[in-house]
């Protein structure tokens, strides 16, 4: 058994250090009050809510100091926060949360309309907003910790094992999948981000990805409370307000390549100095070799990684002071990830050739939420399958090449395209469909829809991205659509998606 308040030991250790700060309210808390704010909520939960260990409560929200204080509340109380995607449409919340059945439903005013929808949809009768305002039947979260007692509450001993939140991700049946995250996973995750980037009680991280992502929450914000330092969140990214912080205030900044473009676009980077910065580090899409030579054309090395949900998620971060001739490669394992480079007869792959990456560790997910059959399928004798394929040179140096699924990447989003052809194929004139995604300048990969119609139906391009925009969260919207008479497909009658990206990804 492990005592895993971290809060209230750096609340011990380092009482008059700064712990978190809101930009958006410039909200700044050390880490005695943030241990007693999110014990009063923990409180709240177990007193008034009456929600017991190992149910589940739903937060919709923007990033805010709010938004950790929730988090680690639930951790006091060993309660499982579910975070939502907000960029989601009401119709795939409802199915998160008809998969989760939180207890509770908390929500950022800005997300109002899409809460009181679930709200009625779902008879959900504990609802909390992040306002000073609240509907009838409601309490306000400042409400709910002022009617608390204020006393620090230290959780008790539980396994690395338990879950603490649950993330959900694009499932490659047109399903969301709840990937179980632990405690154990936030733990490791902490140690294999902390050690390669030298993470300590000095530094002051810059968070601006969304929370309802493995990265927003855990790189580097919980990493940062893990070693004692204070972790700046951002409500959203705004350029102008990114390059102020970096230049200003923060150390350590973690971002996908979309984030890196726009920063770079700006018209005041080139002449923002960045003299307290000492760790830039990446994930996601993969940055352009262009975009990394104009960083380090102004002195900036970005430490390229890799990670996924399902691994807390670092599991390569290539080094600080990494050799120029590695550019572009995702670095070593980490020390608590084995890794491993199979063929699809299951056999490790020789140097310098490809196969589909394989992880394994304490920074593995024990499974997905109620998918025993899609666990057991994913993970394998404590193997994790990313559906990457991945090649290690001769220096032990690895490289992330493609993708051994069909998912695509816009914008730091993953974005599965079952999930997008099954909102298609909802379109009565449609016989068939296959999505992919094709390099965009900006988001990196933008979804292409290839439709067939019906015989004698008709349907045009700007009819199916209406449909698909009432349906589906904006980032999962095709930006283009192609029309064709059959689709190719191989001898068990499935679409070969490599085919489609020949014909149709340019």
């Amino acid at each position: 058994m492990y005592t895993f308040d971290w809060l209230a030991k750096q609340a011990d250790l380092r009482p008059e250090k700064i712990a978190l700060v809101d930009v958006a309210t410039n909200r700044r808390y050390t880490y005695p009050e943030f241990h007693i704010r999110a014990s009063r909520f923990a409180e709240f939960l177990q007193k008034e809510w009456k929600i017991s260990a190992g149910e589940r409560i739903a937060l919709l929200a923007n990033n805010s100091s709010d938004y950790f204080e929730i988090l680690w509340g639930c951790a006091k109380a060993n309660v499982i926060l579910v975070c939502l995607n907000w960029r989601l449409a009401v119709p795939e919340l409802e199915f998160i949360m008809q998969d989760s059945t939180p207890t509770a439903l908390i929500y950022d005013p800005a997300f109002k309309e899409a809460a009181q929808s679930l709200k009625e949809r779902l008879n959900i009768q504990c609802v909390m907003a992040l306002d000073t305002k609240a509907q009838d039947g409601e309490i306000t979260y400042e409400a709910a910790l002022d009617g608390s007692s204020g006393n620090p509450l230290v959780m008790p001993p539980r396994s690395l094992n338990d879950v603490w939140h649950i993330l959900y991700t694009a499932g490659t049946t047109g399903k969301p999948k709840g990937v179980l995250q632990t405690y154990g996973m936030v733990f490791y995750n902490a140690l294999n981000i902390g050690l390669p980037s030298d993470l300590s009680s000095e530094d002051v991280t810059l968070n601006l990805l969304p929370c309802f992502h493995t990265g927003g929450l855990n790189l580097y914000t919980n990493p940062t409370f893990h070693v004692g330092g204070t972790a700046i969140v951002q409500k959203t990214f705004e350029p102008a307000e990114t390059l102020r912080i970096l230049s200003k205030e923060a150390t350590a900044f973690f971002g996908v390549s979309a984030v890196y473009l726009f920063l770079s676009q700006h018209p005041e980077f080139e002449k923002t100095e960045f003299k307290k910065m000492r760790i830039w580090a990446a994930g996601g899409a993969p940055i352009p070799t262009s975009l990394l030579q104009h960083y380090l054309d102004r002195g900036i090395r970005i430490q390229f990684g890799f990670g996924m949900t399902e691994t807390g998620p670092t599991v390569f971060l290539i080094e600080k002071e990494f050799p120029i001739s590695k550019l572009g490669s995702v670095g070593k394992p980490q020390l608590h990830v084995d890794v491993r480079i199979m063929d699809r007869e299951g056999r490790d792959v020789p140097t310098g050739e490809r196969g589909e990456l394989l992880i394994k560790g304490p920074g593995v997910t024990p499974g997905y939420w109620k998918l025993p059959d899609v666990t057991a399928q994913t993970i394998e004798d404590g193997w994790l399958h990313s559906g990457d394929v991945a090649m290690r040179d001769e220096d032990g140096y690895y490289y992330i090449v493609d993708r051994w699924k069909d998912m695509y990447i816009s914008g730091g989003e993953n974005v599965y395209p079952a999930e997008v052809e099954n909102v298609i194929y909802q379109l009565p004139q449609v016989a068939e469909v296959g999505v992919i995604g094709v390099p965009d300048e900006k988001w990196g990969e933008v979804g292409r829809a290839i439709v067939v119609l019906k015989q004698g139906q008709s349907l045009t391009a700007d009819e199916i991205i209406e449909h698909c925009r009432q349906n589906l969260g904006r980032y999962k919207i095709p930006k283009s659509i192609a029309f064709t008479e059959k689709l190719p497909r191989n001898p068990a009658g499935k679409v070969v998606k490599g085919d489609l990206r020949s014909l149709y990804g340019k």
